[in-house]
Formats: structure tokens, C-alpha cells, sequence
């Protein structure tokens, strides 16, 4: 009983940590380019008091054993990274990602972040830049009488400066061997981890990457429904664990109230 008290708290734990999962995925539902978590779960370790296959007498063996599990521990969270929908916005710098890859945002420091949140705008300079004025990477400038601004779904950004087609730059999409090893840092943005392994930056539609979408946003994948059915079946399932901890202590107490005749 002692081990169904333990078991059951690791229960509740493991909810509660399913529940923060979804909580964060349910408020982030009209976050631009956000991707879905998945908490995942193991069993413990067992309590192995008979050995699957041990003998049970001359040429006899048990063919189950006798093992007792200790409770389940969360293991990771899983990103997943499915498709969003994509929200016409009328925008030109607004540019989202079909398919595969990230956009590359340069931090004050220095190093590159990535992002599926397109929605950029341009500094006092002209530069593209993301919502916290993060450059886009590589560097693209667009001059201030530049006109009819165009983002070819391979990334080449034109406009029009007078009566001639000009282009500032190519944007390019990084890819890695294990997207979800790559770390979450806030503002929308990830970095690279030893899991991830380095980036593969190769031009829009080429390789594993996918095409850019000019006016367009990719939107959260985050399914309202879905999530809310999971919450259902979290709460459920730490209701349980509750009641297991009641019903181990009502015995423990039954027990402790034996007296002898």
C-alpha cells in the first residue's frame, strides 16, 4: 500500500506537468508560427519479487513473475511541427514558411536564432527585422524609395526604385537533422543544441526546405478542441490518482485499526 501511496503522487506529478504543457499550448493559440508541445511519459522501475521465467519446481518455469511498478516520471516535451494554417494578411512583409525550415534571426549578441513567425517589418534604415527589431539573417535592405516590394517563393526580395526592378537580397531558411532538440528561448524563437545538431541553411524549395508565401502568416497549430479533450483526460487521470491515495489510506487506516481478540 505503502508503494500504491508513492506510485499515485508520481501520477498526480506527471498530470500536472501534462496540464502546464497544454495550459501553455492553449494560451499561445494565436501565437504566429507557434508550434504545439507534447509531454511524454515512462513507466519506473519495478519491484521484481518473482522473475519472469524463474523456476517454479523440476522443469517448471513461472511464465509471468510477479512485478510491482513504481509510478511514471515525465521524460521530455515533444514539439510538434505540423503545419499551421496560413492567414492572408495583405502584408508583403509578412511571409510564411510551406513546408519545412526556419527563417534566421540575428540576436543583439550576435548569434542566430530561428523562427517560423514571418511576420518582419523594416527599420528607420529599411532593414527587415522581426517584431522585436531582431535583423533578419542574412541582412536585407530595402532603400526608403523602393516600391512594389516582391518575395519570390525561393526567397529572392525585389521592388521597383523608379522604372527599374531592383533586387536587395535572398532570404534563406535553415533546416535540422532534429528539429524538436532545438531550444526553446522565448520571443517565438529557437537555438541550436547539441541534440538539434547544426543548422543546414540552403535557399527556399531547395533540399528539405520548404517555399515562402509573400502576404501570408502561418498560424498557430495549436487545435482548441483537441487540447481541451486532453485537458479533460488530465484532469481525469489525476482524479484517479487522488482517489488511489485515498483508497491506500483508508486501508493503511483499517489495518492500523486491527486489534487483536
Amino acid at each position: 500500500m505503502m508503494t500504491a501511496l508513492y506510485s499515485a503522487a508520481t501520477g498526480m506529478n506527471a498530470q500536472q506537468t501534462n496540464l502546464d504543457v497544454i495550459s501553455n499550448n492553449l494560451a499561445n493559440v494565436d501565437t504566429n508560427g507557434f508550434k504545439k508541445s507534447r509531454a511524454d511519459f515512462q513507466d519506473l522501475v519495478y519491484q521484481t519479487k518473482i522473475a519472469p521465467g524463474s523456476s517454479t519446481g523440476d522443469q517448471n518455469r513461472n511464465p509471468t513473475g510477479l512485478q510491482i511498478g513504481t509510478g511514471v516520471q515525465t521524460v521530455g516535451t515533444k514539439k510538434l511541427f505540423s503545419q499551421g494554417n496560413f492567414k492572408d494578411t495583405g502584408n508583403p512583409l509578412d511571409i510564411a514558411i510551406e513546408g519545412d525550415g526556419f527563417f534566421q534571426i540575428q540576436r543583439p549578441d550576435g548569434t542566430v536564432a530561428y523562427t517560423r513567425n514571418g511576420s518582419f517589418n523594416m527599420d528607420a534604415e529599411g532593414n527587415i527585422v522581426s517584431a522585436e527589431g531582431y535583423y533578419l539573417s542574412p541582412q536585407i535592405n530595402i532603400p526608403n524609395n523602393a516600391e512594389n516590394i516582391s518575395v519570390s517563393k525561393d526567397g529572392i526580395v525585389t521592388g521597383n526604385i523608379g522604372d527599374a526592378t531592383q533586387q536587395f537580397g535572398r532570404i534563406t531558411l535553415a533546416n535540422f537533422v532534429n528539429p524538436n532538440g532545438l531550444m526553446n528561448i522565448g520571443n517565438n524563437l529557437y537555438q541550436v543544441s547539441e541534440a538539434s545538431g547544426q543548422p543546414i541553411v540552403q535557399n527556399a524549395g531547395t533540399g528539405n526546405t520548404g517555399t515562402l508565401l509573400q502576404s501570408y502568416l502561418e498560424t498557430s497549430n495549436v487545435k482548441i478542441v483537441n487540447e481541451m479533450v486532453d485537458m479533460i483526460a488530465a484532469q481525469r487521470a489525476y482524479e484517479i490518482n487522488t482517489k488511489t491515495i485515498n483508497t491506500a489510506d483508508s486501508m493503511l487506516q483499517a489495518a492500523n485499526n486491527l486489534k487483536r481478540g
